[in-house]
């Protein structure tokens, strides 16, 4: 079977959207609002993880309470919208995107960034055409993504999730991928350090056009 029967599953933030300095500068405003200190784009590499809660366990040395994390958590987002729409596509990803489509592959993306705001953005760059499905998250905010693979890939219907890969930076990427029962590649330009990813035992790319290639390489 041609490589191009592999399916692509994107992750959002921090993969197909350059987001890092919105995610970082956020992070700090949340933090300044609860009396934490600022936080550097290499730590945050080192610690962040999800559920996000255990992200403030590291650094706060202890679990934050549910009213702290629903603090926390709306200063976060607060801060991420005003920053956000100074982001864009991460470079060349418009072009694999068509690349890929056009050669007849197939592809969606996956985010638990919330559905409502990631459907204008991802229309307002023009690439939803490349899209079979795009999922945001639907419910709370700062959890795992498994199930919502497991359910995006079962919407997809005709995608067999052995010949999937899910392209994303994070280590929840690779555990989602594996519990759907697909494989997966890490990019280190997002949220996660490269010796963070390693833990995860999968492929890790230092560009996108790495990792379209690698994809198509572990599902042929």
């Amino acid at each position: 079977m041609s490589e191009r029967a592999t399916h692509l599953v994107w992750d959002w933030n921090g993969t197909l959207f350059h987001d890092i300095d919105a995610v970082i500068g956020a992070t700090n405003a949340a933090f300044a609002e609860v009396g934490m200190e600022p936080i550097t784009l290499e730590r945050y590499r080192e610690l962040y993880r999800v559920p996000v809660p255990l992200f403030y366990e590291h650094l706060m040395g202890r679990m934050p309470t549910d009213a702290e994390w629903l603090v926390m958590d709306e200063a976060f987002h607060r801060h991420y919208t005003e920053r956000h729409g100074r982001c864009g596509l991460t470079d060349g990803a418009d072009t694999l995107l068509a690349g890929w489509r056009e050669a007849g592959g197939s592809q969606s993306i996956l985010s638990m960034f919330g559905h409502d705001e990631l459907i204008p953005l991802v229309r307002g760059f023009g690439i939803e055409p490349h899209f079979l499905r795009v999922d945001g998250r639907k419910g709370p905010s700062g959890g795992g993504k498994s199930e919502d693979m497991v359910a995006h890939l079962a919407a997809l219907g005709s995608v067999d999730p052995g010949r999937t890969v899910v392209i994303g930076d994070a280590v929840d990427d690779a555990v989602a991928a594996r519990h759907a029962g697909a494989r997966a590649v890490l990019y280190t330009g997002g949220s996660h350090s490269r010796d963070r990813l390693r833990a995860a035992g999968v492929p890790i790319v230092d560009t996108l056009a790495e990792a379209v290639e690698v994809a198509g390489n572990l599902a042929a």
